[in-house]
C-alpha cells in the first residue's frame, strides 16, 4: 500500500466539540487547521489514516493555469496558502513554486488555451502563451518539436506523502483533536437540525458537522437522504525509478503528465483516463454526466463491473448506526491500479524525453477521485440538515484546492464573510434548474 507521513492520535477522546470534520485528507486536514487557528473547537475523524486516500495518491500539481473560472478564484488562493503554510506550521509539506508547462502539437489546444487566458485575466491571473521557439527553449532537448505551449511560473507542485499529514500537525498544535481508525457511522440529529455524529467509538455532540470525505462522502449522504450526484473515477500514477533532473517543476506533454518529486524520481501519469467500476449509484447519475461522457473526458474513460454493487463507496446498502459501517470494512480505499495507463504513460513520456529513455516503473497505484458532473467541487451547507457542510466532490482537484478549501470551508461555518463567490459551489445548482455547464478545462 502506498505508504504517507505517520500523525499520532489525540490522547484523549473527546465528547463534545464545536465542529466535527469527517475525512482526514487534504481538504479536511485544511478545515480542521484554518478553524483552529480561529479558535474552535473542533476534532478531525478519520476512518483510516490522515492522507491515505486520494490526497496521498494524487499527482501532487498545485495549479492555477487551466482551471475552470469558477475554481480560479479559489485556485489563485489557494497558492498563496501554500506559499504560506510552511512557515505557519513549521513542517516541510513540499512544497516548491517552480513552473508548470503544457506543450502540445494540436491548434485547438492552442486556441483554447489562449481563450481561457484572456478570461483569466479578468480575474487577476496571467498565463504565458509560448510559440514553438519558446518551448523548445523550456523542454528538454532532444525531444519532439512543439507547436506551442503555455507557461505559469507561480504554480508549483508538492508531496501528496507529506501535505496532508503536516497539515494535521499543525491541527493538533492550535488544539484540534485528531482520531484516525475512527469511522463516522452517521448523523445525530435534534429538534431538525445537526446535533453530533455517531462514531465507532461513540458519540460525539457538535451542532455543526463537516464532511469532507471525498470518495465516501456520496455514501454517507446517502444514508441520511441527501441527494449529491457523485461518481468515483479511478486514476492511475505511478513513481518511477530515480533519474536525472530533466524538468524541475510539472510538465503536461501529450499523452503525459510527470512531476519532479524530492526523492528524485517522477510521478507520471496519462491525463484525464481513468476507470468507472459500475455499480447502481453510478448509473442511477448517469443522465447528468452524460453531456461529458460523449466530449474528450468521456473517450478516455473505460467502465468494468465490480464488487461495488455490493461493497464500497457506490454500494447502496444501509446500516444502523450501533453496527459495523461500510467505512470501518474498508479503512483505506486501495483500487487496483490499471497497468495500460501506466505503460502507456511511461511509454509517452520516454518519446518526448530521450533523457529519461532508460526510467522504468518503481511502483504503480491508483486513487478514487470523486467527480461531479460539471467537475466543479461542492463546498456547500445542506438546507434539509442545518449544521451540515459539505466539502468535497473536488473531481481530482482537490489537493492544489484544499488550503483555501478550508479557509472558505471556515468562513461559512463561523458566519465570517466568503472570501469569494460561493455559489457556483452550491449543493442546490444540481436539482435547482441550473443548467450544469460543460467543463472546458479540466
Amino acid at each position: 500500500m502506498l505508504r504517507v507521513e505517520e500523525v499520532y492520535d489525540s490522547p484523549e477522546f473527546v465528547s463534545e466539540v464545536d465542529v466535527v470534520v469527517i475525512g482526514a485528507g487534504i481538504v479536511g486536514t485544511s478545515i480542521g487547521y484554518e478553524l483552529a487557528r480561529r479558535g474552535i473547537s473542533v476534532a478531525i475523524l478519520e476512518k483510516g489514516i490522515v492522507g491515505g486516500e486520494q490526497s496521498g495518491r494524487n499527482w501532487g500539481w498545485v495549479r492555477q493555469q487551466n482551471r475552470d473560472l469558477f475554481e480560479l478564484p479559489l485556485a489563485m488562493r489557494s497558492l498563496r496558502r501554500w506559499n504560506e503554510l510552511r512557515d505557519e506550521i513549521q513542517i516541510d509539506l513540499g512544497f516548491r513554486r517552480e513552473g508548470i508547462l503544457y506543450a502540445t502539437n494540436e491548434e485547438k489546444d492552442l486556441a483554447k488555451w489562449s481563450a481561457w487566458g484572456q478570461r483569466a485575466k479578468e480575474v487577476g491571473f496571467v498565463s504565458h502563451l509560448l510559440s514553438a521557439s519558446e518551448v523548445k527553449a523550456r523542454t528538454p532537448s532532444g525531444g519532439p518539436g512543439y507547436k506551442g505551449g503555455v507557461w505559469s511560473p507561480t504554480d508549483g507542485r508538492a508531496e501528496p506523502s507529506r501535505a496532508a499529514p503536516a497539515l494535521a500537525e499543525g491541527a493538533k498544535r492550535l488544539g484540534a483533536h485528531l482520531y484516525q481508525q475512527c469511522a463516522v457511522r452517521g448523523l445525530e440529529t435534534s429538534g431538525g437540525r445537526l446535533s453530533g455524529v455517531w462514531t465507532e467509538r461513540g458519540l460525539i455532540k457538535a451542532s455543526t458537522v463537516v464532511c469532507a470525505g471525498g470518495a465516501w462522502s456520496g455514501r454517507l449522504c446517502r444514508r441520511h437522504g441527501i441527494a449529491f450526484p457523485v461518481v468515483n473515477v479511478v486514476g492511475t500514477t505511478m513513481r518511477t525509478s530515480v533519474a536525472p533532473e530533466v524538468v524541475s517543476g510539472c510538465f503536461s506533454g501529450p499523452g503525459f503528465a510527470l512531476r519532479r518529486r524530492l526523492d528524485g524520481a517522477y510521478s507520471v501519469a496519462v491525463p484525464g483516463f481513468g476507470r468507472i467500476d459500475l455499480a447502481p449509484v453510478g448509473l442511477k447519475n448517469g443522465l447528468q454526466y452524460y453531456r461529458n461522457y460523449k466530449n474528450d473526458i468521456g473517450k478516455k474513460l473505460t467502465y468494468r463491473l465490480s464488487r461495488a454493487w455490493m461493497e464500497g463507496p457506490e454500494a447502496t446498502s444501509t446500516w444502523a448506526f450501533d453496527q459495523v459501517s461500510p467505512f470501518e470494512r474498508c479503512r483505506v480505499l486501495d483500487p487496483r491500479p490499471d497497468a495500460d495507463f501506466a505503460r502507456r504513460a511511461l511509454d509517452n513520456v520516454k518519446r518526448a524525453i530521450p533523457q529519461l529513455s532508460e526510467l522504468r516503473v518503481a511502483y504503480a497505484w491508483a486513487g478514487a477521485i470523486d467527480t461531479t458532473p460539471d467537475l466543479i467541487p461542492v463546498i456547500s451547507d445542506v438546507a434539509a440538515l442545518p449544521g451540515l457542510y459539505l466539502a468535497t466532490g473536488f473531481s481530482g482537484h482537490g489537493f492544489a484546492l484544499g488550503p483555501a478549501a478550508g479557509e472558505l470551508v471556515a468562513d461559512m461555518v463561523t458566519g465570517a464573510s466568503p472570501m469569494i463567490d460561493v455559489s457556483p459551489y452550491r449543493l442546490s445548482r444540481f436539482n435547482d434548474g441550473t443548467s450544469l455547464k460543460v467543463p472546458e478545462m479540466m
